[in-house]
């Protein structure tokens, strides 16, 4: 009886391996196949693409930040992210309207002989501060200072965002206003305050 069981359960573990083998054999082949049925999403092809994303926002009052398309995935994804020429915020609304007709186009060019899932995402914040309409956001806020200054071992400054004026960057370092001038700076972004 236990010789039966043993035989039993090594036919019963073989067989699993063997269901387990064929189905990596059968993903791969899967993969290989299915990439080479995206040859068409050749260079040429993603740049016409990108041309066309670019003249489907345009047309919408958005410009297009990045495009991604990820092709190991089943189906492949495409990573859109845009932004208002006006520099507005993006919605969820705007998202979804844009969708639609992006869609629209890459079905009507043909470019792509595939499922495919299509996402529409705005730019989200970055530590970076770059624009005005940063500074007055996150006054108040710490940040990371990277110097320019070539003479000096000082090369980052962390601090709370002060002021921003056209000639200088002000900060509050521990309770002290220091002005730096923006010819100086190479970079600001957002950090955790460290004491």
């Amino acid at each position: 009886m236990k010789k039966y069981i043993i035989v039993v359960f090594l036919f019963t573990f073989i067989k699993y391996k063997f269901l387990l083998l064929i189905e990596k054999i059968f993903f791969m082949c899967e993969n290989y196949f299915r990439s080479k049925n995206l040859i068409n999403l050749n260079s040429e092809n993603e740049v016409k693409l990108h041309t066309l994303l670019k003249k489907v926002a345009e047309e919408r009052d958005f410009e297009i930040c990045s495009v991604k398309i990820k092709t190991n995935r089943n189906p492949i994804n495409i990573e859109i992210i845009i932004k208002k020429t006006n520099g507005d915020d993006i919605s969820l609304d705007d998202c979804a309207h844009f969708n639609s007709p992006v869609s629209n186009e890459i079905e009507n060019s043909n470019l792509l002989n595939c499922s495919y899932v299509l996402e529409i995402s705005s730019q989200g914040v970055s530590d970076e501060l770059t624009s005005d309409r940063d500074f007055k956001t996150f006054k108040g806020f710490p940040i990371n200072v990277e110097l320019n200054q070539k003479n000096s071992r000082i090369k980052f400054l962390n601090g709370l965002l002060y002021e921003k004026s056209k000639d200088y960057l002000a900060i509050n370092i521990k309770g002290k206003i220091k002005k730096i001038p923006f010819d100086e700076v190479l970079k600001i972004s957002l950090c955790t305050l460290k004491d």
